[in-house]
């Protein structure tokens, strides 16, 4: 008996329906700033001047991060564990379904051969705690290794194995918007397969060695058992792309990270060095053979380039709605080239450095090199090189951000998990700059859809000591009922104080608005970041 059209296509008309239903239940109450997404909730941070471009008589004033006591939060296991020569946040963590997820490689071997980890595999490990301080590595019983499967290995399927051996950089995303459930959470790394075993073919852009720096995409239901999304790398025929970072920012997929010269290159066909690149996808499947530059250090890009100044690997990204947040390596070459015999990047520094985009693509540094996370003074357990991870989670008042350690050497010294804090969205603040004087903030438009409210992250406010909030329409003109001696006053501290008006007025729905905030003459006030979005917040 034939089957029915409907029939066969029933699973796609499941899938378009779902994403209609998601949709729906997502512009019931959204907001979108000049052009960017729809989104449940805007973030307008302190630091992004494309959301606050307008600013009088006021200073960004960047935070480095607080370094926990217990450092490093999650150690290498024991002798005969997958993670014994170490365990690094290439990777990624997460708070979901009521505990905090950590995706890491592991080497199981304490000495780097070749160059590479051995057998040019270091296992996707996996972790959980409750706190994001206090770990634990579950029995997953899913690869063998050692003689037994009693470790905290995920398993990734591949009809070509050579591509399901992580080798670099991971990165995991968790993709609520997927209408197929065995895809939402998605993963992208770095495998270095045999030539012999890529199918596709390869460009004369590339190195020639004889392994390839593959990109490698796969996708999961539950995030331990894995499948390879097709038969060949991302890049296949393309460049070495070592990718560390995969987010979701608005119709497409993004996956940055970094080429090295002489296989990238400036507008005019210079050498950059490390910088960061992006490939882009609509489906997850297809990655563009165009690759975009995101962002490189600004030493790199003057005249004469700073010596030594290089982008590491790309950045570790945060999906904030509307912006994107990252902390990337800034990279230092040793102040000698390494001797014969000793490890090739021996002397080699990296601290952390904090980039922001509305894009997706086009990455920029609000401070040029200041440090987020710094490395540790000599003597310290991070005191080399430090790695930044997909790893960023608002909890309480504060942002946890975990990081590892990179031993430039080779030794292998210290190559853990540490975990960094700052206040919520604490990234920087806006204060008065010249004592005396008013001050004042105008944001980019935007627009709502609902009934959303404004929240503030400030400190240094109080009945006496406070700031003003005025609507204006998208020609800056004051909104009447929300301006003037109708202006909302802020009196109270905290990470999410909502703004009200007189009579407790929702936002007006379906135009365009814009936020003045007034500091006074008499304030010292800290501005760390404005929200358009629910009570719940993100």
């Amino acid at each position: 008996m034939p089957v029915s059209p409907l029939k066969q296509n029933l699973p796609a008309c499941l899938s378009i329906l779902l994403l209609l239903v998601m949709h729906a239940g997502l512009s019931a109450q959204t907001v979108s700033v000049d052009r960017g997404p729809e989104v449940e909730e805007a973030v307008f941070f302190s630091f992004d001047d494309h959301v606050i471009p307008w600013r009088n008589n006021l200073q960004l004033t960047p935070v480095t991060a607080e370094k926990h006591p217990a450092n490093p939060v999650l150690r290498r296991g024991p002798e005969g564990a997958p993670d014994h020569g170490h365990a690094i946040l290439y990777g990624s963590v997460m708070f979901r379904d009521g505990k905090f997820r950590m995706w890491y490689l592991g080497m199981f071997e304490t000495a780097i051969q070749s160059g590479q980890a051995p057998g040019w595999w270091r296992p996707m490990c996996y972790a959980e705690s409750d706190d994001g301080i206090h770990w634990t590595k579950p029995n997953l019983d899913l690869v063998e290794f050692n003689g037994n499967k009693q470790n905290n290995i995920c398993l990734i399927n591949s009809e070509v194995p050579a591509l399901a051996k992580v080798n670099d950089f991971l990165s995991v995303l968790y993709d609520a918007s997927d209408p197929d459930p065995q895809r939402r959470f998605k993963c992208a790394y770095i495998a270095h397969p045999p030539f012999a075993d890529v199918r596709g073919g390869r460009s004369k852009i590339g190195p020639d060695e004889r392994r390839w720096g593959a990109f490698v995409c796969a996708t999961s239901a539950d995030g331990l058992t894995w499948d390879v999304v097709g038969d060949r790398p991302m890049n296949a025929g393309g460049e070495r792309f070592e990718v560390s970072s995969l987010y979701r920012f608005g119709n497409f997929y993004y996956a940055n990270g970094q080429l090295l010269s002489p296989w990238s290159w400036r507008m005019d066909g210079s050498d950059t060095g490390r910088v960061m690149l992006a490939y882009r996808s609509s489906d997850f499947d297809h990655w563009s053979r165009a690759k975009a530059l995101s962002f490189a250090r600004p030493g790199q890009l003057t005249a004469t380039p700073i010596p030594g100044q290089q982008t590491h690997m790309g950045a570790g990204i945060w999906n904030r709605g509307n912006v994107l947040v990252g902390l990337y390596g800034m990279w230092q070459d040793a102040p000698q080239k390494p001797k014969d015999g000793r490890y090739w990047n021996e002397g080699v520094s990296v601290d952390l450095g904090l980039i922001v985009s509305d894009d997706g693509i086009h990455f920029r540094e609000p401070v040029p090199d200041h440090p987020v996370i710094s490395r540790g003074k000599k003597g310290e357990w991070d005191d080399i090189a430090l790695l930044q991870g997909h790893a960023f989670v608002n909890r309480g008042e504060k942002i946890l951000m975990w990081y590892s350690h990179w031993d430039t050497g080779g030794k292998l010294k210290n190559m853990e998990i540490g975990l960094a804090t700052l206040r919520r969205d604490g990234f920087g603040y806006l204060s008065r700059k010249i004592a005396d004087n008013t001050a004042h903030f105008v944001t980019a438009p935007f627009e709502t859809d609902g009934d959303l409210k404004l929240f503030v992250n400030v400190e240094g406010v109080s009945k006496e000591n406070l700031l003003t909030v005025e609507l204006l329409d998208e020609f800056d003109k004051p909104l009447p009922g929300y301006s003037g001696n109708e202006a909302a006053r802020i009196t109270q501290a905290g990470t999410r104080t909502p703004i009200v008006w007189s009579g407790s007025r929702p936002l007006p729905a379906g135009k365009k608005l814009a936020v003045r905030v007034t500091f006074p003459d008499s304030t010292e006030a800290r501005f760390y970041a404005l929200y358009v979005g629910n009570e719940n917040g993100s």
